[in-house]
């Protein structure tokens, strides 16, 4: 990778949906010339995917909640991590370091909603020991953006 498909970074996560001409003249490079890196970075997975960002206000999904869940058993950790995954309302999953946990992002309505999925989703996982719930007041910020290097990593350096 070079300064230029950093430049086309910075640009496509500010605005996936930018038109390539747009990208093509903020890099000063051919539309043609853009679109071929652009694909690229796809086939190396430098780009996994784009995904369109909805207010959860406008879908009753404004509810942030995070749980923290210690596993009965740490040697299933990977399953249990796979099972949350498939919970429609679960964003993030995360294996922590240090006490055997793993951390859990969804979204939901509402309280009693909450206590359903809780009851009826995740309290059923086999590993399932210790949850305890943590209901976000408010967000400041939420981004899946990366911060990129302002030059490009090279391993000369």
């Amino acid at each position: 990778m070079d300064l230029t498909d950093y430049k086309i970074l910075n640009i496509l996560q500010k605005k996936a949906r930018i038109p390539n001409v747009d990208v093509a003249r903020q890099v000063e490079m051919a539309p043609s010339a853009v679109l071929e890196r652009i694909k690229k970075l796809e086939a190396r997975g430098i780009i996994d995917g784009y995904e369109v960002k909805l207010n959860p206000f406008h879908f009753n999904q404004a509810m942030v909640v995070f749980l923290r869940i210690k596993p009965e058993n740490p040697a299933g950790m990977t399953d249990t991590c796979q099972k949350l995954s498939r919970i429609e309302q679960v964003q993030e999953v995360h294996h922590l370091a240090g006490e055997d946990c793993i951390l859990v992002k969804l979204r939901t309505a509402d309280t009693p909603t909450l206590q359903k999925i809780l009851k009826e989703r995740i309290f059923p996982i086999d590993n399932v020991g210790q949850v305890h719930t943590m209901i976000s007041l408010s967000t400041e910020k939420e981004t899946g953006k990366i911060v990129l290097p302002e030059q490009p990593y090279t391993e000369d350096a």
